[in-house]
């Protein structure tokens, strides 16, 4: 799946300038905000029986759960429907986007015929109808996109931290190995046990386990705490916040792209702004002719008031 697409882009038609009729009813509805909310409710409300499916206690509620799925399964796919009829004579265009083809991916999985003889497996497909909650969440769609974006930083960040695991497992093999062989007595136990370190919480043990053999093990356990657990998180969650101030720049750039409707309206927002500041200019001028006649007002009074004192002084 790749990135968030453009907001012009999430998952609604682009909008292009003639649709039949059926299209252009569609692609109102798919850019409406009621019909996203319904959507929203119904993705929620298929998490809660998903989750009361777990309990053994409401196997006597089986039939009315399974009633829920299938209804969730109609409103599902008739959204599917509602989104591509919405593309007119081109619904090739509604798999262009990534977040189109997760979401056809995701509905249409649970029809698969195999898929129903593991129910592990369709648990899990039903489970990732949760996800779609991204796409009706501005926020949540920055969060997906930066993290997508990290990929490549998070990829040099986690080959830097093996390197530097591996090296302290060595280490820490050769200095433990033959007193702690439960904590380093081979190279995968001492990656293990560095692992369940980076929580800090057996710091204390180990370290009053390393003092026993020699003071100098302190060296080693402090300069793995600095190294890994300060420096190369601290890293992971720079790589992360510098994806995510690039992801938002993106989310405003493109909020600034021609063509791009939020409010849904029928009418691009650059339309909108450019409408908006004519009518700010318009204000502008009345308040300017009404401050020029005020003044007027103002000063011929000052004139008035100037005459009959000079009247009454003679």
């Amino acid at each position: 799946m790749t990135g968030p697409p453009a907001p012009a882009q999430r998952g609604k038609p682009a909008a292009p300038a003639r649709r039949p009729g059926l299209a252009a009813a569609c692609d109102r509805l798919a850019r409406s905000r009621p019909f996203e909310i319904g959507i929203v409710v119904v993705i929620l409300a298929n998490g809660v029986v998903l989750g009361l499916e777990t309990y053994p206690d409401l196997v006597a509620a089986g039939a009315a759960l399974h009633g829920l799925e299938l209804f969730f399964r109609a409103v599902f796919v008739v959204e599917i429907a509602i989104r591509l009829v919405a593309y007119g004579r081109r619904p090739q265009d509604f798999f262009q986007h990534g977040w189109n083809v997760f979401d056809f991916a995701v509905i249409t999985a649970i029809f698969i015929p195999g898929l129903h003889g593991d129910p592990a497996l369709l648990r899990v497909v039903r489970v990732a109808r949760m996800v779609r909650l991204v796409r009706f969440s501005p926020g949540l769609r920055t969060i997906v996109s930066a993290l997508w974006r990290s990929l490549p930083g998070v990829g040099g960040f986690l080959a830097l931290a093996v390197v530097t695991l591996y090296v302290y497992g060595m280490a820490g093999w050769l200095i433990f190995g033959s007193t702690y062989p439960e904590q380093y007595g081979d190279i995968g136990r001492s990656l293990l046990t560095l692992f369940v370190l980076l929580s800090l919480e057996t710091l204390p043990d180990l370290i009053e386990q390393g003092m026993a053999i020699s003071p100098w093990t302190l060296l080693y356990y402090v300069s793995y705490v600095v190294i890994t657990v300060n420096l190369l998180l601290n890293i992971l969650i720079a790589v992360i916040v510098n994806s995510m101030e690039e992801a938002r720049r993106l989310e405003m750039t493109e909020r600034l792209a021609p063509g791009y409707d939020e409010d849904g309206d029928g009418v691009p927002d650059e339309v909108d702004r450019i409408a908006l500041t004519q009518r700010l200019d318009d204000l502008r001028a009345v308040i300017a002719e009404l401050e020029r006649e005020l003044r007027i007002d103002r000063d011929d009074g000052h004139g008035r008031a100037h005459r009959q004192d000079a009247t009454a002084r003679r």
